[in-house]
Order: C-alpha cells, then sequence, then structure tokens
C-alpha cells in the first residue's frame, strides 16, 4: 500500500505544477473602469497620450469604459500592466490588473 501512495502524490504534485504553469502563461491585461468623475473627452485624451494610441481608438477604448463599464487598455506581461495600472491612476483613473480569463 506505501507504494501505491508513493506512486500517486508525484503524479498529484505534476498535475498541479502543469495546471499553474498553464495559469503562468496566460497574458495580464490593464482594465481601466468607468467613474462618475472623469469627462469621457478626458479619459480618450488619456488613451491618446499614455498608450499613443490614434484618436478613433482612444474613443472607442473610452466608450466602452463608459457604456461597459470597463475596457482592456492592455495586454502582457503582469510587470508591464501593472505599470500601466499605475500610469491610470496618475491620471486619476481607476484601473486594475487581472489574468485574462481563460
Amino acid at each position: 500500500m506505501g507504494v501505491m501512495g508513493a506512486s500517486a502524490a508525484p503524479a498529484l504534485e505534476r498535475e498541479s505544477e502543469t495546471r499553474e504553469s498553464i495559469s503562468a502563461d496566460r497574458p495580464w491585461q490593464t482594465v481601466v473602469w468607468d467613474d462618475p468623475v472623469n469627462l469621457m473627452s478626458y479619459v480618450t485624451h488619456v488613451f491618446r497620450e499614455y498608450f499613443g494610441l490614434p484618436h478613433a481608438e482612444a474613443e472607442r477604448l473610452m466608450l466602452a469604459v463608459h457604456n461597459e463599464g470597463h475596457a482592456v487598455v492592455a495586454v502582457g506581461a503582469r510587470e508591464r500592466m501593472e505599470l500601466h495600472a499605475q500610469a491610470m491612476h496618475d491620471y486619476g483613473l481607476w484601473a486594475t490588473v487581472r489574468q485574462e480569463p481563460q
């Protein structure tokens, strides 16, 4: 019985490690949330200035924030997304970082 228990444990560890590595491979997102303070024109300005987006793309993202309550404004490595979220905070926008859903 001890032999079977010993072989099952490494299999469970490998399965757990595989799940963690798959999760670690998923990109992260910077999400900007709607707020009652900032004007739509200001949010568009921030997206253009910080991300260097063309006016139409910045406005599309701003409208998503306004109409849907949030928009994913960047996708990539966690550290970079955290920098983007901090930059959005510096501009006075509400932003969070999350792992991209599966």
